[in-house]
């Protein structure tokens, strides 16, 4: 999709030669997977996508909207018992950044799309860099016993990070194609379990769901929608959590919350969206909905705060799902990263305001002139 390169900014030619470098095998087929037709995965509603003019011309009459904060987001200290000792029975989650997060529940840690390094692309001086430090290194870490890979784009599947992290987890889960790359960086194939939409896995008292998303997927020039992409549903013994992943609005959010739900905590993407590309990520007032349709008690965005990878301001996504919140009566925490919430967490303060000298009052719909700088 031509709004993925967009959003990195890596010229054809140089990311041709990193492809030729990087090859990650492709599988030549899923037949009978859920959402492999023709060669490729597809979603199940048509997605559509701005052109690559486009696309250009709204980064040139938005290039007034302030998408970076004025200075690097400080991240809290995260807490001790959350770094030492045996991991939590009750839900508890531990924002890192963007869409990482660790999530602690029945004495077990898993870790969300870990991205922990400076820039979410295949080169290390080109592409997104972060403006806000991960809360925690690799080395800073707990033990972890299972990471939770949603697709395999660079702002969710970060080579480096996954290899640092092949020393201190146990098993990655991912969706079908996902794990193939991982296997291909080094990792013992009997520690990776690749999942279609619908199929569970048992994870010591746990139960993991592969579920429907509306997105996409590929990390080169000509490996678009090869591997699927998914949300994730985690079943404890007595909490359930959802992650989104990467997703525009879809009919399948009515069905998790029918199959799986109630959840006591979502964790649902709300940043990167675009009237351009309308149908793979959401916008505030969809990630509200998509919270409500699964049944989620307690909301907790993601995918915001951390890298440049939209037109809007990047606060945009903050303000707008707090208003909402608050007009819909849903139960919303936001965390600073390095923050730990639960789903009986109360709301934290606006704390992103602190860092922008014209910090605005909350407004029910902000447009993005109004947001511009």
């Amino acid at each position: 999709m031509v709004t993925s390169l967009i959003v990195f900014a890596v010229p054809g030619l140089v990311f041709a030669v990193w492809r030729v470098l990087h090859r990650a095998p492709v599988d030549a087929g899923h037949a009978g997977a859920v959402a492999w037709h023709g060669g490729r995965f597809r979603n199940v509603a048509d997605t559509r996508a701005g052109s690559l003019r486009a696309v250009m011309r709204e980064f040139w009459v938005n290039r007034g909207i302030r998408r970076k904060p004025r200075t690097a987001l400080p991240v809290a200290p995260v807490r001790a018992d959350v770094l030492g000792g045996p991991a939590s029975q009750a839900l508890r989650v531990t924002w890192l950044g963007h869409s990482t997060a660790l999530i602690e529940i029945d004495g077990l840690r898993l870790l969300t799309d870990p991205v922990l390094s400076e820039r979410a692309s295949p080169l290390p001086f080109a592409g997104p860099k972060r403006f806000t430090p991960p809360a925690l290194t690799v080395a800073q870490l707990p033990p972890v016993d299972a990471v939770l890979l949603s697709h395999d784009h660079f702002d969710h599947l970060d080579r480096d990070t996954i290899r640092a992290l092949f020393g201190k987890v146990e098993r990655f889960y991912t969706p079908l194609g996902v794990g193939r790359r991982l296997i291909a960086w080094g990792l013992e194939a009997a520690r990776v379990v690749e999942l279609d939409w619908w199929q569970e896995a048992s994870f010591g008292p746990l139960t993991l769901v592969a579920t429907p998303a509306q997105h996409f997927s590929g990390r080169g020039l000509r490996d678009g929608n090869s591997t699927l992409w998914a949300s994730w549903c985690v079943l404890g013994a007595n909490e359930r959590l959802f992650f989104s992943g990467d997703t525009g609005m879809h009919e399948g959010f009515a069905q998790i919350g029918e199959r799986h739900g109630p959840f006591d905590l979502t964790l649902i993407e709300c940043g990167a969206y675009n009237e351009l590309w309308p149908d793979v990520h959401m916008q505030p007032e969809q990630s509200i909905a998509a919270h409500r349709l699964v049944r989620g008690g307690t909301m907790m965005p993601v995918h915001w705060g951390t890298f440049d990878l939209a037109m809007h301001r990047w606060d945009e996504p903050a303000e707008r799902i707090r208003a909402l919140a608050a007009e819909q009566g849903v139960r919303l925490v936001q965390p600073r990263p390095g923050e730990t919430v639960a789903p009986d967490s109360v709301l934290q303060s606006a704390w992103w305001r602190a860092f922008e000298i014209d910090a605005v009052p909350e407004l029910s719909t902000r447009t993005g002139q109004e947001l511009a700088a």
